[in-house]
């Protein structure tokens, strides 16, 4: 996923920058209208200047927030009911020339497994398990390419990271790192679910708009569907396993698959531009959608026959996306710059 960046800055304190923000439509399941405040949650300063961010993932555990800082090699670890950090610091980073400038890469794919925590490092090439309280390394391995996503794959106790410069993806034993295999692909890999009903595990081929089922054990392809997405491709993905229902996301729009039948396209809405990941919650099937150049955090719910409707669009900030929800509901956003004050964007519910 691609990074964006954004000033840091030695304020700690919560910043409450709109509130009382109405749901726009409710659907017939869900006829109470849910209001919104909007603030800011400033992170520690690492006296890097700009600050990447990338995904971000919520450990329902511990009620901590997980934030890769890219390329000031460090990992900030938020308790969402005190707002305290805890950071994970001196993690390799690595300076590149790209888009015309140098970049400087870091810690940026996260995956909450079984008291540990996977992060992937693009400045190390490396994946790395912290012990999800203390923060304490446990192991790490290094890989022979970048990698970008790192998903924790419970059925088969592994750590599936895409690696999208060589279109391809690494197992990982989830226990020692060590790399048990790598699959190839026609495309680049972004976003992934892991779907334990079925025994897959879903990829889009981004540059080709082309999303992939492989299956768990056998490691292969045994499925691929056209989203449509248009010429930015499909980006981010969420599952919901019990109606084999994958939430795809594109540049400007969300949409539902039918994976547990023909991989058609079932419903879609709009977001405004700037989608990267997006987030399913399966308790209340609601879909949660930050378009970073919209400014705008979209939320749709899903129907048992995969209709989208559109029950909340929240104005956020300029770079806001890749969305994770804690168990009040309440949304934390990463974000990618366009404010003097780095940090996450926080999206409450109030009733």
């Amino acid at each position: 996923m691609s990074g964006m960046s954004f000033t840091r800055s030695m304020t700690f304190c919560v910043i409450v920058i709109a509130v009382g923000i109405v749901t726009t439509r409710t659907s017939a399941q869900n006829v109470t209208a849910t209001h919104y405040t909007v603030r800011t949650l400033p992170l520690p300063d690492n006296s890097t200047g700009d600050v990447s961010m990338d995904y971000i993932a919520f450990d329902s555990a511990t009620n901590s927030l997980w934030v890769p800082g890219g390329n000031t090699g460090a990992v900030d670890v938020v308790d969402t009911a005190t707002g305290k950090v805890r950071q994970i610091l001196n993690l390799p980073t690595a300076e590149i020339q790209a888009r015309g400038g140098t970049r400087v890469l870091g810690p940026s794919g996260i995956s909450i497994g079984q008291g540990v925590v996977y992060v992937g490092n693009r400045g190390g090439s490396e994946v790395c398990a912290f012990n999800s309280r203390t923060l304490a390394r446990v192991v790490c391995q290094h890989l022979d390419a970048r990698p970008d996503g790192v998903a924790y794959v419970a059925p088969t106790k592994e750590v599936w990271v895409t690696t999208p410069a060589e279109q391809g993806i690494r197992i990982l034993d989830a226990a020692t790192l060590v790399q048990k295999t790598k699959l190839t692909f026609p495309g680049n890999p972004e976003g992934y679910a892991v779907d334990s009903k079925r025994n897959r595990f879903y990829t889009n081929l981004e540059d080709k708009d082309r999303t992939v089922a492989v299956d768990l054990k056998t490691r292969e392809t045994v499925a691929t569907w056209n989203p449509a997405c248009g010429g930015g491709g499909p980006h981010g993905l969420g599952l919901d396993v019990a109606a084999g229902h994958l939430f795809i996301g594109c540049d400007a729009a969300a949409e539902v698959m039918n994976v547990g039948g023909d991989g058609a396209v079932l419903s879609k809405v709009e977001t405004g531009d700037g989608v990267d990941d997006i987030h399913f919650e399966s308790a209340t099937h609601l879909v949660y959608v930050g378009a970073a150049r919209a400014a705008t955090l979209t939320i749709a719910r899903a129907d048992n026959a995969g209709k989208l409707t559109t029950v909340a669009q929240v104005p956020t900030q300029n770079g806001a996306r890749n969305g994770v929800v804690t168990k009040d509901g309440t949304v934390y956003l990463a974000h990618g710059g366009g404010v003097k004050l780095p940090a996450l964007v926080v999206v409450s519910p109030t009733r």
